[in-house]
């Protein structure tokens, strides 16, 4: 299992009327939380994109257990449960508050695709080898 963690605070426009976070932003925390863990294992979305990969979002799954609100700083926990087979990858992820409260998880499962041809692909072997020692 490979587990990546990142912060972020609640920004002022990123809430609803009534201080929220709005739930429609839940989705780009996990963006972030996916990016910086792609980085700890030592790429980045723009170098799997120069390879030929690209990785659109193909499901997203949210359950919201309580808010988050305006200048809260949330823990973003992403975590690989699983090494990736075929052509998809899931990253399931867990919102913490400075109380270490969990407020939401989710699972994004994104789809790994050449470039060019538009057609799914394998998961890059650069990335499988960064992955395999934590599966093991």
């Amino acid at each position: 299992m490979f587990t990546s963690t990142t912060r972020i605070r609640v920004r002022y426009g990123e809430t609803d009327q009534m201080g929220y976070l709005y739930y429609g932003n839940y989705g780009l925390y996990y963006e972030v939380g996916r990016a910086e863990a792609i980085r700890e294992l030592g790429f980045t979305y723009r170098e799997l994109e120069e390879q030929g990969v690209i990785m659109p979002v193909a499901e997203l799954n949210v359950k919201y257990l309580r808010p988050a609100f305006y200048d809260d700083l949330i823990t973003v926990k992403t975590i690989l449960k699983e090494l990736p087979s075929a052509s998809k990858i899931q990253f399931h992820s867990e919102l913490y508050n400075e109380k270490d409260e969990l407020l939401n998880v989710g699972v994004t499962t994104l789809v790994f695709v050449d470039a060019t041809t538009k057609k799914k692909v394998g998961l890059p072997p650069a990335l499988n080898e960064r992955l395999l020692p934590y599966f093991k």
